[in-house]
């Protein structure tokens, strides 16, 4: 996937003229020059490679996250499933995301039958659209298609794309739809299109449908790009983005009026919010909250028996999902550094080199557009992860995916255009170094794996960079020789800046990669998700799906099968056997439904066959000593993590539980007590 297009990543390979290149260029043409032989089949070998390697094998990953497979096989059973992105066919609750992602798979399913295959690859056909949009918006603001083919290569090799597209998680369409609306600006810029700035707002819209605030984080870079760069008055710049707002509203506002008007009664609950509407989801749970760590209280909502208490300090509190803490370098170390932080630096000089060289040209001028697009999008929003609190998972960080792809890539053509003078050869050895030293800064935190790939990277990348210098000082020799000289070094060092991710995201490839928090790079590097969760989550982590109690739920005929605590939960069950479960307080076991009286109305009314509770046995070393009056906590006995306790005690009073592994089962249609 990589080897073949890298070489092809920049625009020309014949000696450059002897001219030495405007420092100060006019604005572009409007149209590219025709496209030349290598240059088509550079694209065609770019697209064709990220397909072979993202569909290839792509069930190794099974169901992916459970959670949005079981919304994806209840969107194949059941239309109103589909559109609300409802967690069950019987439509109870929703996941805890807008429903985009789930239209795609859920349709996908409806279409061929729901399955491993028909879930994800959508996913990686996306990726494969994400390439080719990045392809077009840089080939159209550098006016090269080498440019364009650098940005396609560097966004496919990255390896939290080759992890994310090939999941089943929103982030993939999410980060389609970004891509799809910097491009359309792109598009606009040019000639101060207003109808390419809607299409962009209504790109944003859908994002929004994807994953809420997190897709519109892109839209102050790409207001700003076409505010200081179309070619158009001021006051119509600002009407254009007001009809783009327009848009924005219109494509994401339909599915918002949606949830209003449809009655609750006879839609699912939305999951996450407090009172059932779509804008409290948006800015509380999955907004604000969610920014600021107060979204998951986790196990807060489970009380300790009596005589037990939690360790403290022993993970997962206050640094998010994953365990990340904030600060400017959260970007740059852990599981987020492999992920996303190889050409991050890189990306980053490339936007100050871009603005400086083009200093002084026009206003107007589409190069710097871009650059702002991009700089703009990846420091905005590098910014929010680093400063985000809480709910951080290190695959968020796709959504900056194209933005460094396309930062990087403008910087290192902008630096070949004026490979001729000391400020491009300069500037390409710094970008060169850069990227090359921190991928050896990162292959070095797993320095048992390949450990001649850094050594590789590091030295080429130092020669080159050194070369470059020799090749600016004024005794370098002969003027053709040594822009011959300077091309090699720049093609070189350009692969070598690739090679650490490149090499992680060939290694993530192969991998399975299923659960809540998937994560990149060869199975050596990988933490098992135990280790990843918090002591609460290791606790918890038994097996519902017992063959037995699945047995049960799957020779049922009522509506739902069961009801179980959490969304998770819920998910496992009715991907094995294939029935609707209700979720009881959806995925934090906060929600506020069902209420005791809804759960009893289900009962009396034959909806609900079976209430599950898991049976946890809390080790030793939580319990606690010499607390005075305090009563010892029971020897053996089980306890039962439940965050609506008034639902369990009610059935525990009615009904008679049956003991299946670490499952209590309560047969709801029995006589009650």
């Amino acid at each position: 996937m990589t080897v073949t297009s890298a070489p092809a990543s920049l625009p020309e390979t014949t000696p450059p003229d002897t001219t030495p290149p405007d420092k100060n260029p006019p604005a572009p043409a409007t149209a590219l020059p025709p496209i030349r032989p290598w240059e088509r089949a550079g694209l065609a070998v770019l697209l064709i490679a990220t397909a072979v390697a993202y569909l290839w094998n792509i069930t190794v990953n099974a169901m992916g996250n459970g959670f949005y497979a079981a919304a994806a096989w209840s969107g194949s059973r059941d239309w109103k499933a589909l559109l609300f992105g409802s967690l069950d066919p019987g439509n109870f609750i929703t996941v805890d995301k807008p429903p985009v992602s789930q239209w795609v798979m859920g349709l996908s399913g409806q279409l061929f039958g729901f399955s491993s295959a028909s879930m994800l690859i959508p996913q990686a056909l996306m990726a494969v659209a994400t390439v080719a949009l990045m392809y077009g918006a840089v080939t159209r603001a550098a006016q090269s298609r080498g440019a364009g083919l650098l940005a396609g290569t560097v966004f496919a090799v990255t390896p939290v794309v080759a992890l994310m597209f090939r999941f089943n998680n929103p982030d993939a369409v999410m980060v389609l739809l970004m891509t799809a609306g910097a491009y359309c600006t792109i598009r606009a810029l040019r000639q101060a299109s207003v109808r390419w700035l809607m299409l962009a707002g209504v790109a944003l819209g859908f994002a929004f449908l994807a994953k809420m605030l997190e897709g519109l984080m892109v839209l102050p870079a790409l207001g700003i790009a076409y505010l200081v760069v179309a070619p158009t008055k001021l006051r119509t710049r600002l009407w254009h983005l007001l009809a783009a707002a327009a848009a924005l509203v219109v494509s994401s506002g339909w599915f918002v009026l949606l949830t209003i008007l449809w009655p609750e009664s006879s839609r699912p609950y939305l999951a996450g919010s407090t009172n059932n509407t779509f804008m409290d989801l948006v800015l509380g749970y999955n907004g604000f909250a969610r920014f600021l760590g107060r979204n998951h209280k986790g196990g807060n909502r489970f009380e300790l028996p009596s005589g037990y208490e939690m360790p403290h300090n022993t993970g997962g509190g206050g640094q998010g999902f994953g365990g990340f803490g904030s600060g400017p370098d959260r970007l740059f170390t852990g599981e987020i550094g492999y992920e996303i932080s190889w050409l991050l630096p890189a990306a980053i000089l490339a936007f100050v080199l871009v603005l400086a060289s083009r200093w002084r040209a026009p206003r107007t001028d589409l190069v710097r557009g871009a650059a702002l697009t991009f700089g703009l999008w990846l420091i905005i929003d590098g910014i929010a992860f680093s400063t985000m609190k809480g709910g951080m998972h290190a695959y968020y960080t796709l959504a900056i995916g194209p933005a460094v792809a396309g930062m990087f890539a403008l910087g290192a053509h902008e630096m070949w255009r004026r490979r001729a003078e000391l400020f491009g050869r300069m500037g390409s050895g710094a970008l060169i170094l850069t990227a090359g030293s921190w991928a050896f800064v990162v292959l070095q935190r797993n320095s048992e794996w390949q450990p001649w790939l850094r050594w590789t990277i590091i030295v080429i990348a130092v020669l080159a960079a050194v070369g470059l210098v020799v090749a600016s000082l004024p005794v370098a020799g002969r003027r053709r020789l040594r822009d011959r000289v300077v091309s090699v070094l720049v093609i070189a060092g350009v692969i070598a800046g690739l090679g650490g991710s490149t090499a992680y995201a060939v290694a993530t490839l192969p991998q399975s990669h299923t659960g809540g928090g998937p994560t990149v790079g060869p199975a050596k590097a990988r933490k098992p998700d135990s280790q990843q969760q918090s002591p609460m989550g290791r606790i918890m982590g038994g097996n519902f799906a017992e063959p037995q109690v699945v047995r049960m739920l799957s020779d049922t005929t009522t509506r739902w099968s069961a009801a179980v605590d959490r969304s998770s939960t819920a998910a496992t069950l009715e991907l094995a056997s294939r029935t609707a479960v209700i979720a009881i307080g959806g995925f934090t076991s906060e929600d506020p439904v069902p209420t005791i009286d809804q759960l009893q109305e289900l009962v009396r009314t034959h909806q609900v066959r079976y209430y599950l509770a898991q049976e946890v046995q809390l080790p030793d070393s939580w319990r606690v000593h010499d607390q005075g009056d305090t009563a010892p906590a029971p020897e053996g006995e089980p306890w039962r993590p439940i965050g609506h306790k008034d639902i369990g005690d009610w059935v525990a009073a009615h009904y008679q539980a049956v003991h299946i592994g670490n499952v209590a089962v309560y047969d709801l249609a029995a006589t009650p007590n």
